[in-house]
């Protein structure tokens, strides 16, 4: 189980206690499901003690989903504020030394936890990355959530696809996409979704223009959805009519890329050498330097997460995580081509997730 894993880790650590506030952890230990605002507004967070009974700290609008939801947790309801209620909670249940979440809290918010802390003659310590090293591989559940999210998300671009014409614009793409997103019935788009067409697509991050579809060129889609709380995540480059021999060529390099690095990802394997892998195709075909970003990323709860693939990545993959190969070309003034497809790593290999084949057999 995750919270007795996390308690052996604080006892290692000489913890007394962890406040987790990252959202994405909050959900994993606890099954809570509510979305922050902002880093600065926050649904509540858990307080997990190395030895006591784990507690949810929220405030009176998320009661009643934090009591249905958090099953196992103790729920203590806040007025005046988080810090307000821990000083008041921490010195009865004896922590003399608290960790923290230093990635996911405000510098404010920390400075002053730090002062409230040590007015209590309490230790408060940044601890990164004690509950994302658990999440990064994947259960067997949670590997069948992210498949059904892969596979409704295909289903939302073969709709949506099917749909496309000249004249129509990246952002009335990109709207009817999360729009058709949430009438399959999914949680929402994972993230903001990418349509870059022509030119434009010459952007890893495009955003969504008013620029019309036209006839002929390159249009790079990068989508994803929320089902069960976990994400998926694939980008797609298609065309509308039919492709020119460069378009042709360039969508090739990019699929020759992906399958040389989905061949060497396996456990063990790094993330370095699975970028290499693809880097390699397209550095010899002549358009390295138009492939700058790294390889992929892990998915899971959070649509990025650990592991990176990329060139400094050294650390070595493991059997259950969930990554994307997504290598791409992109040339100014023309367009781009990425391809993004999501495997799961096993012992020999890996597992390809995605089913969709749009454009990949050209």
């Amino acid at each position: 189980m995750p919270l007795d894993t996390i308690r052996a880790r604080l006892q290692q650590r000489h913890l007394d206690a962890l406040l987790v506030t990252q959202p994405e952890n909050r959900r994993y230990l606890s099954g809570y499901t509510a979305h922050d605002s902002s880093i600065a507004e926050s649904a509540g967070v858990l307080l997990i003690s190395a030895k006591g009974a784990p507690l949810l700290l929220t405030d009176s609008r998320f009661a009643l989903q934090a009591e249905r939801e958090a099953t196992g947790f103790t729920m203590r309801l806040y007025q005046r504020g988080l810090l307000a209620l821990l000083k008041n909670l921490l010195p009865g249940l004896a922590i003399r030394r608290l960790g923290f979440e230093p990635h996911w809290m405000l510098y404010s918010t920390a400075t002053a936890l730090l002062k409230m802390t040590s007015t209590l003659n309490i230790e408060a310590a940044p601890v990164g990355g004690l509950i994302e090293t658990l999440r990064r591989c994947k259960s067997a559940r949670e590997i069948e959530h992210i498949q059904a999210a892969v596979l409704l998300n295909e289903q939302v671009f073969q709709t949506v696809f099917a749909t496309l014409r000249p004249g129509q614009t990246e952002r009335q793409v990109a709207d009817r996409i999360e729009q058709t997103m949430r009438q399959m019935g999914s949680e929402g788009p994972a993230f903001e979704t990418i349509v870059g067409a022509g030119p434009n697509g010459a952007l890893p991050h495009a955003v969504p223009s008013d620029r019309p579809l036209r006839r002929g060129e390159p249009i790079v889609i990068d989508m994803g959805l929320r089902l069960n709380g976990y994400c998926s995540d694939m980008t797609r480059t298609v065309v509308l009519g039919k492709p020119d021999d460069k378009t042709k060529e360039i969508i090739r390099i990019v699929r020759q890329a992906q399958q040389a690095a989905t061949k060497v990802i396996r456990g063990g394997c790094t993330g370095r050498e699975a970028d290499r892998a693809a880097r390699q195709v397209i550095n010899a075909a002549g358009y390295g330097k138009y492939f700058g970003h790294g390889l992929g990323h892990g998915v899971g709860l959070a649509v990025h997460e650990a592991p990176p693939l990329n060139r400094r990545n050294r650390g070595q993959l493991t059997p259950g995580m969930v990554v994307t190969v997504e290598p791409g070309i992109y040339l100014p003034d023309w367009g781009g081509v990425r391809l993004e497809n999501m495997v799961v790593v096993k012992t020999s290999g890996c597992e390809l997730l995605n089913q969709d084949t749009t454009f990949l057999d050209i």
